[in-house]
């Protein structure tokens, strides 16, 4: 099996998180999972939705969205269609989700934190470099109350990464880019806490059904992918 980009079956993409890049978000990252770029800003908010009012907790949400032209051909911006593709809920809610996992929602009191997750650039992926960088950015803002003294603790128990395994031909590969992921037998997404486990798995058999041995060797190199990514996190933030 030799794959298009010439890596190991157990190789990353090129990786970069950059902290800090939004001169005006409480926190920020541009997360680089080879030629997938995704911006991610954190946005406070001293207000909740009216569903959570008066419970004495906060709340972490996200939002995701491709620009019109992070992929080969014009798409069209969602605002302008009037609603949201089913994808794109999926997404954004599998962000959300992953990040309130690890959140101490009562320390970090009536507030909101928006994670705005733009893809620049798509080449498959997008949704678990939006979410590891998107952990980059809700701990800088985290970091941002409790510098200003809003907050006593930091509420982020753990740090929370996302990666992507598949069968390509015949193969357990890491990080699948789209010319992978566009024949992929099967393919995944394992998002984990650092230390805790698992927090969600996707897994879809696309050409044939996969056994569970190939499943263990998924989460086998999904586990060794978001170590390195953990790694990748600490060093962006200076931590």
């Amino acid at each position: 099996m030799t794959r298009p980009s010439g890596r190991q079956a157990d190789q990353l993409r090129t990786i970069s998180l950059e902290a800090g890049v939004s001169r005006y978000a409480e926190g920020s990252c541009l997360a680089k999972f080879g030629d997938t770029h995704v911006l991610v800003t954190a946005s406070l908010e001293e207000s909740l939705p009216g569903w959570l009012r008066g419970q004495k907790r906060g709340w972490v949400t996200a939002e995701y969205g491709m620009l019109p032209r992070a992929t080969h051909t014009r798409g069209r911006r969602e605002a302008a269609a009037g609603k949201q593709s089913g994808r794109t809920q999926e997404i954004q809610r599998l962000i959300g989700r992953g990040l309130r996992s690890v959140v101490d929602l009562v320390g970090l009191g009536e507030r909101q934190i928006t994670l705005d997750c733009d893809v620049i650039q798509a080449d498959g992926g997008t949704r678990t470099a939006a979410l590891t960088g998107a952990w980059v950015a809700l701990k800088q803002a985290c970091l941002y109350l409790k510098q200003e003294g809003l907050i006593t603790d930091d509420p982020i128990r753990a740090q929370v990464a996302a990666i992507s395994c598949g069968i390509y031909q015949g193969s357990p590969v890491l990080d699948l880019d789209y010319a992978e992921d566009s024949h992929a037998e099967a393919d995944a997404n394992f998002v984990l806490a650092q230390g805790l486990g698992l927090i969600e798995v996707q897994a879809t058999g696309e050409e044939r059904p996969f056994t569970e041995a190939e499943l263990h060797a998924l989460l086998g190199l999904a586990k060794s992918g978001c170590d390195q990514l953990f790694a990748l996190q600490r060093q962006a933030l200076g931590l």
